[in-house]
């Protein structure tokens, strides 16, 4: 019902629905356009093609560069993890430049495949939070897509108004509420408050439109407080998204299995690696 605006940081209700004019704050993306060039991109994907895709679920492929993890019995170990691939190396470097990733050091890559005539979606879902970050970075290949963000929890969410005057009228209608009429310079006229509206967060999605080419990060609530998703009607053409993941405190300076994540940054740092 509402289309995340990477300028404002606001969900805005889409026109023609009951939410037109209306909008609340939606933290947590950062959306950069542009974060790669055409040629670079057809070399990267030139050079992942040159590697097998394996099958992935929801019709799609992936190319995995990381530890071997059973998230179940949340078990870690290097495995036959080489390192994050050669090509990635300057991607990594350049994130430095975003505000929101200060420190980030990815531990894991995963490549995913996406093609209309293979039906490939991915349904709504948190990412692990045993063993990944706060920060999921995901670089938007060959084609644009929509995330759509919805949320499980029992909260409402509440909406403000945004106004629009054309044709001398207010938007959204009943926006605003009369509270008094006063003189002025011997003028009737009349005070208005804005008049928030309360709406289930389970009745609310907010669709990020991603263009080609883009990289997206989601932290704080976008990543644990809102599932997102890739449905099949946004799949026009083939897609290739490519995911960076940090590790989680757990893993971090401090935390209970630190040696292990210095261990496994050292490896993917190398970009050595080949799929494992």
């Amino acid at each position: 019902n509402f289309t995340y605006c990477p300028a404002t940081g606001l969900a805005n209700g889409n026109e023609h629905s009951e939410f037109a004019g209306w909008a609340f704050p939606f933290p947590g993306v950062f959306l950069t356009e542009e974060f790669i060039s055409e040629d670079e991109e057809s070399k990267m994907v030139e050079l992942m093609d040159r590697d097998e895709w394996k099958p992935s679920q929801s019709g799609r492929k992936k190319q995995d560069y990381g530890p071997k993890v059973n998230f179940k019995k949340q078990r870690l170990k290097a495995g036959s993890f080489t390192g994050l691939p050669s090509f990635s190396k300057k991607i990594v470097a350049q994130m430095k430049a975003c505000s929101v990733l200060g420190g980030f050091l990815p531990v894991e890559q995963c490549n995913l495949d996406y093609m209309p005539e293979r039906g490939s979606a991915i349904d709504p879902h948190f990412d692990d939070w045993w063993l990944w970050g706060e920060r999921l970075v995901s670089l938007n290949l060959l084609s644009k897509t929509v995330l759509s963000m919805s949320c499980d929890s029992e909260d409402s969410i509440q909406l403000f108004p945004t106004f629009s005057t054309e044709n001398g009228e207010l938007s959204p209608p009943g926006s605003l509420t009369q509270t008094s009429a006063y003189e002025n310079s011997g003028k009737q006229g009349t005070n208005y408050i804005l008049s928030p509206r309360l709406v289930p967060s389970k009745e609310v999605t907010v669709a990020i439109h991603l263009p080609r080419r883009s990289l997206v990060v989601l932290y704080g609530d976008a990543r644990y407080k809102w599932k997102h998703a890739i449905y099949r009607k946004n799949i026009e053409h083939r897609r290739i998204c490519v995911t960076f993941r940090e590790l989680s405190a757990e893993f971090s300076t401090g935390g209970r299995h630190e040696e292990l994540g210095k261990e496994l940054l050292e490896i993917a740092l190398s970009f050595q690696g080949t799929p494992v």
